[in-house]
């Protein structure tokens, strides 16, 4: 099978490995939206998870990236397996007694109840443990079983959901209550999420856990340092890509009047979720492609072979892109019930171009990570939440949450040219900039004139998705027909 034949085959399963189960995870947000009725509680939710979501880069520590480096890089793959396992091990577990020590003190930096930092510890040291194994799968090209494991995390997490805030309390105002009045507590909606999101991470390392007992552990300090020297400026550059991703949720909690804050960010974190679509799509690419370009990049000219990916990424997300602008209305009242949630939908189309920008520049970092110079990951990444910072500090205050959706914006942005200039001077990689800029630009003119000029009217707005889903058959369909059906011989 030609390599180009090969990514899309595994990109398209670590797509539904990431699509399908987010598609389940989707019926969350009418469900939470639902629940949290004056989103406050849904403001509440998504600051925690922004928080989380900080937390777990940090024990992550840049490890699975350099997992991957010197797995391939490696012939001792065994010694590589092994010493990544001991030292997220180690770190997981140091994490869990001294978080649990200290949780009054990180209740009281993060802003959040110390009865739910338990919760979030046992979550944290849950996901971490599952890191390297899943890694390992991805390492192995073993895409189905991955995809398997996420969807199956994910459809646990939603039963539980579903059992815990709408059966559960029904069962306990039923005339023969019984024993489910006693284990239903009301108001505990944000505990029931942390519970339901437990038992699926706990599930999953459970069906993991042969892996633990598959490796040798014989711990290899001299590869360690190598690669922490490695994943450190990814841990940094992981960093600041959450804050870019998170922080806008927890400055609108700190910035905006106490008494809307947490509705606010309820209603923004709501309609940011409608721009996943984008992040799904580019989470799946990137599944395939980061293995695809460590194992690739002792082959010969692998610069032609990563071009054309970042072409044909850049016109799948172009089309994926207006088709969200498009339908982001009905899209909107279908996931999101609630009608006090619709007012910050103008966020959409800012939020999906950030997120196509971060898909772009996760395709153009091929440069840095072939050629061991993460630190520039690092610099890119801590220019992009700088960025983040600074916006959202000067304008939230004068226009909200559309100030943290211009910051996502041009976070992303930035940081996408930044690391095309960059790669043109250290890792030249010849792409069709013309072609890139034309599919870019066509996309963002029809998302404008569906979103703004139309006024979102769907007549409009898929009269000219036909029209670039057209363009785009035109241009590229005898190319595509030709990766997808050639064969080695």
């Amino acid at each position: 099978m030609n390599p180009l034949k090969r990514l899309f085959k595994q990109t398209f399963i670590y797509g539904v490995a990431t699509v399908f189960p987010r598609v389940i995870s989707f019926f969350l947000l009418p469900l939470y939206t639902s629940v949290f009725e004056n989103a406050a509680g849904y403001g509440q939710y998504t600051n925690i998870y922004a928080w989380i979501a900080i937390f777990n880069v940090f024990l992550a520590y840049g490890m699975e990236t350099a997992f991957f480096r010197f797995y391939h890089k490696r012939d001792d793959k065994e010694s590589v397996i092994s010493t990544s396992f001991i030292s997220l091990l180690a770190t997981s577990l140091i994490f869990f007694v001294v978080a649990l020590a200290i949780r009054d003190g990180l209740a009281e930096f993060t802003n959040i109840d110390a009865d739910y930092i338990k919760f979030t510890t046992y979550i944290l040291v849950l996901d971490a443990l599952a890191i390297i194994p899943f890694a390992l799968i991805r390492a192995q090209e073993k895409p189905m079983k991955y995809a398997l494991l996420k969807t199956a995390n994910v459809a646990i997490n939603l039963g539980f959901n579903v059992f815990f805030l709408l059966i559960l309390p029904k069962l306990a105002t039923t005339p023969s209550e019984g024993v489910w009045s006693s284990i239903y507590k009301e108001g505990w909606e944000i505990q029931y999420i942390f519970i339901s999101n437990i038992i699926a991470s706990g599930v999953t390392l459970l069906i993991l856990l042969p892996s633990y007992f598959k490796v040798s552990y014989r711990f290899n300090a001299v590869l360690w340092k190598q690669m922490l020297k490695y994943a450190g400026p990814v841990m940094v550059a992981g960093v600041a890509f959450t804050v870019n991703e998170v922080l806008d949720k927890i400055l609108l909690t700190e910035l905006l009047p106490s008494d809307v804050a947490e509705t606010e960010v309820g209603k923004y974190g709501a309609c940011y979720k409608l721009a996943l679509f984008m992040t799904l799509f580019g989470t799946a690419f990137r599944m395939g492609v980061e293995p695809f370009f460590f194992s690739h990049a002792k082959t010969d000219k692998p610069q032609k072979t990563y071009a054309q990916i970042t072409n044909y990424f850049v016109v799948l997300g172009s089309v994926i892109l207006l088709a969200v602008v498009v339908f982001v209305e009905p899209l909107g009242k279908l996931l999101i019930r609630n009608p006090i949630y619709w007012e910050a939908l103008d966020v959409v189309p800012l939020i999906l171009l950030g997120s196509f920008c971060l898909g772009i520049y996760h395709n153009l970092s091929v440069w840095y990570k072939v050629t061991d110079q993460t630190k520039f990951g690092a610099y890119i990444s801590s220019i992009g939440a700088l960025i983040t910072l600074i916006i959202n500090i000067g304008l939230i205050p004068k226009i909200g949450y559309m100030a943290s959706a211009l910051a996502t914006l041009a976070a992303y942005g930035i940081m996408m040219v930044l690391s095309y200039f960059f790669g043109k001077k250290y890792y030249p990689v010849p792409y069709n900039m013309r072609k890139i800029l034309f599919y870019m630009g066509v996309s963002i003119g029809f998302s404008a004139l569906s979103f703004y000029a139309f006024n979102r009217n769907l007549i409009a707005g898929s009269i000219l998705l036909l029209l670039f889903l057209m363009l785009v058959y035109k241009m590229e369909g005898d190319r595509l027909k030709t990766i997808l059906l050639r064969r080695e011989n």
